[in-house]
């Protein structure tokens, strides 16, 4: 019979005496709860983390599916200054941090939008499929000075039901524009499907994972679909 490989981890030393415990004194003067600013804060900052965690535990996760399009004459991407515009709604915030952490590994600088020399306009799209039914998904599409055609505006969010059978389809949409000019110079959108229980489903998990697939490989291939694991 095949003997069980040892475990791998580290064994706790079989002389070693436990930690002493804190005193009632001591533990009395610890805080009861966190002021509500730091709890937000730990939030996004534990955001990452809690994406990573939830891959090793077995939560169903599969690839993103992105579509780029960009202007010919690529110089202008990945360098200079760009500002991060969202719309409102409570997962916007959570996106635009995740797409302006993106942009700054793709080569730009983070700055305000009066003084950025381009713009990135994202939005949020979000709709409830059940099993056997593919999500509708608008292609990239819609008004003047668009490369491919994505119309950017403000954060849309489709409501839906969760069940058993339903699915959440969600998709990050963004435009580059030079901010003197307006003329689109990149656009592309991430999209992923999960259960509708599944904690990707949500903004502080998603948008990570939809913003690094979107800007992978940044600028991408102009007008090519691909699969991102």
């Amino acid at each position: 019979m095949t003997r069980p490989f040892p475990p791998v981890w580290p064994q706790p030393c079989s002389n070693a005496s436990p930690p002493p415990r804190p005193s009632a004194a001591e533990t009395s003067r610890l805080p009861k709860s966190l002021p509500r600013a730091t709890s937000r804060a730990m939030k996004h900052w534990l955001a990452p983390f809690a994406l990573l965690a939830l891959t090793g535990c077995g939560v169903p996760l599969g690839p993103v599916e992105v579509s780029r399009f960009h202007v010919p004459e690529t110089a202008a991407l990945g360098r200079g200054t760009i500002a991060v515009i969202a719309g409102d709604g409570e997962d916007q915030s959570s996106y635009r941090i995740a797409v302006e952490q993106a942009l700054t590994q793709a080569g730009y600088a983070i700055a305000a939008p009066e003084s950025a020399a381009q713009t990135a306009q994202i939005r949020i799209e979000r709709q409830s499929i059940r099993n056997a039914q593919a999500p509708v998904r608008v292609g990239l599409r819609g008004g003047n000075n668009s490369y491919a055609g994505a119309n950017a505006g403000v954060g849309l969010s489709i409501p839906f039901q969760t069940g058993p059978q339903q699915k959440t389809a969600t998709d990050l949409v963004a435009v580059i524009r030079d901010r003197q000019s307006g003329k689109v110079l990149w656009e592309g959108r991430a999209s992923f499907t999960v259960s509708a229980t599944s904690p990707f489903s949500q903004g502080s998990l998603a948008a990570p994972r939809l913003a690094q697939a979107l800007f992978s490989g940044f600028p991408g291939q102009s007008g090519e679909t691909i699969k991102v694991p």
